[in-house]
């Protein structure tokens, strides 16, 4: 079928046969439509929409791009979990391992940065060693060995949505539902899973900005999962501030290492990641109920089992032996280390969480094109949460940037996108709402 007649039966608003799409992907695999065309689509799409049967057909065609993983031969649940986007969310580093103690198999191929949200696997790269792309039968032995691996999409896994993935973070095509629905879903069925946890983030930093739109976005995910044979649920959960005290590739590994070493977690981080954690435990019946799910979570961080599922799975893939305990040796790090001082004593009472983000890509470390190489050192610190009082004394974050030009643009922003009340302010619960 032709490229630009799928474009425009798409631009006119109409719906497209399971034929159609199902063409268009085979093109984008066989390098046969051009990126141009796939940007087309996709705004296309933006604009006009997707039916739930579209939705359906682009999910499947996008998973059946490249290889589906087959996990028959191991005798335990297969499970993953995935967040929409959150800027501060390191939660997959951790989810991990915790699952892989409590006798969960998870093979997690993970997406780079989107936007102004970060990516798991730019934050992996942070660490010396890791190979992040490693091929289909070297991600398949870390996974039985351990119990878990996080690699970056190969180019056997969900190759067209690897290719959409990066137009749409460029063209402006990020925040519609469809795309990314299938998007998501792509990677997580060729992953060959039987269970699947979701992250859907609600507030001013995250794509989904109102609890309608994460709403129809858990539904639209668990209804596809569903219908390709994938028990799913989601769990929504607030970004209206950063999720951890950490924002940036590096430093964000650095937290997630002192999160399974259960060195003071951020309170809102540790509700998110423990009840993601609880939550497929019960769904994939490891557990029976939710408290025993809880004890199960807590006990595999307190004895040190989920840190040393860690160190063993990125050991696997390249990384030193001794990172973890040696970590802040290996990480890369920023030319200068600085905090910024509000302009007043007070309380913190909002923040915009999406401007936060952007100001990480001016600190290079996020991207502006496809292939642009990050800064992984630079990042936040230290940032303050929502009720926490601030004076000269405390900062709102500590900068890490490489120089004087970077440190004063993300001062103003930093200042310019965080509300200092005179009275405490009362912060939200992180969960939300849940769907099943």
């Amino acid at each position: 079928m032709i490229p630009q007649e799928i474009i425009r039966i798409k631009r006119n608003n109409k719906e497209l046969s399971v034929e159609e799409i199902k063409s268009f992907i085979e093109g984008i695999s066989n390098h046969e439509v051009d990126d141009i065309q796939v940007a087309a689509l996709t705004m296309a799409v933006f604009l006009n929409g997707f039916s739930a049967r579209e939705t359906v057909a682009l999910t499947l065609a996008m998973r059946d791009s490249g290889e589906v993983l087959d996990w028959s031969d191991v005798d335990k649940p297969v499970a993953d979990k995935h967040s929409s986007g959150g800027v501060g969310d390191k939660t997959s580093l951790m989810i991990g391992p915790i699952l892989a103690a409590c006798d969960v198999c998870v093979p997690m191929v993970c997406g780079r940065g989107l936007g102004h949200t970060g990516g798991t696997v730019d934050k992996l790269e942070s660490i010396p060693g890791y190979n992040t792309q490693a091929d289909t039968d070297l991600f398949k032995k870390v996974v039985k060995k351990v119990g878990y691996a996080e690699i970056g999409q190969t180019g056997n896994l969900a190759p067209a949505d690897k290719k959409i993935y990066a137009i749409r973070d460029v063209c402006a095509t990020v925040e519609s539902i469809p795309l990314i629905t299938a998007s998501i879903l792509s990677k997580k069925l060729a992953e060959g899973i039987d269970y699947l946890i979701m992250d859907l983030k609600c507030g001013n930093g995250a794509f989904m900005q109102t609890f309608a739109d994460a709403e129809a976005l858990a539904k639209s995910i668990v209804a596809v999962a569903g219908s390709a044979g994938t028990k799913t649920s989601a769990i929504i959960t607030d970004m209206n501030q950063v999720l951890g005290y950490n924002v940036g590739n590096a430093l964000e590994v650095a937290e997630a290492i002192e999160f399974l070493k259960d060195n003071r977690p951020n309170k809102r981080l540790n509700v998110v990641t423990k009840s993601l954690c609880s939550q497929i435990l019960v769904q994939c019946g490891r557990c029976k109920t939710q408290e025993q799910a809880d004890k199960l979570v807590e006990g595999v961080i307190v004895s040190g089992k989920a840190l040393e599922k860690f160190a063993e799975m990125i050991s696997e893939l390249g990384a030193p032996n001794d990172f973890t305990e040696k970590y802040h040796l290996y990480l890369p790090k920023a030319a200068i280390i600085r905090p910024i001082y509000a302009d007043e004593s007070g309380f913190v009472s909002a923040m915009d969480v999406r401007n936060i983000g952007l100001s990480i890509i001016k600190m290079n470390g996020g991207r502006t094109v496809p292939n642009q190489k990050l800064d992984l050192a630079t990042g936040y610190t230290d940032f303050v949460q929502i009720g926490d009082k601030v004076d000269g004394k405390t900062p709102l974050a500590v900068v890490h940037c490489q120089s004087e030009e970077q440190y004063e643009t993300v001062k103003a922003d930093i200042l310019q996108n965080i509300t200092i009340s005179a009275e405490p302010v009362k912060e939200n619960n992180p969960i939300i709402s849940r769907v099943v």
